[in-house]
């Protein structure tokens, strides 16, 4: 791993809504809940927005693995608007990434939190995962 952010630095990544990403548990559950952004694809995109730099921070032989997510939503999102997510790197404490993370439309503030990913050894992790399934 390398690392060459600081608390502060920031990444940006836009993510255009769409009806797929609408709160819809299925027709045995109720259906589609509300026509707006659900917490599991804003979640999906936030983390993706703290991703970029484990992308950048990690070896090939390594990997990021989600830790935490933390979302509050402020306001929706609606289908067509094109969401503005920004991951703030708050803090590296060995191979834990911590960013907050930020969602707008515009000027209106969608949704603030955090999300934590740990960079390991891909051959540690699929270890693990091995383990577990055994």
């Amino acid at each position: 791993m390398t690392n060459t952010f600081h608390p502060g630095d920031v990444k940006t990544h836009h993510y255009t809504v769409r009806a797929e990403d609408f709160a819809d548990f299925g027709p045995d559950t109720g259906g589609l809940v509300h026509q707006v952004l659900s917490t599991f694809a804003l979640g999906r995109e936030m983390e993706w927005a703290a991703r970029l730099f484990v992308l950048e921070m990690k070896a090939p032989d390594e990997e990021g693995i989600g830790t935490e997510l933390f979302i509050q939503h402020h306001a929706p999102a609606f289908a067509g608007e094109t969401v503005v997510i920004t991951a703030t790197f708050e803090a590296l404490d060995g191979p834990a990434l911590r960013c907050a993370v930020e969602a707008r439309v515009g000027a209106r503030l969608v949704a603030t939190g955090h999300t934590g990913q740990r960079i390991v050894a891909r051959a540690r992790l699929a270890a693990r995962f091995a383990a577990l399934q055994a």
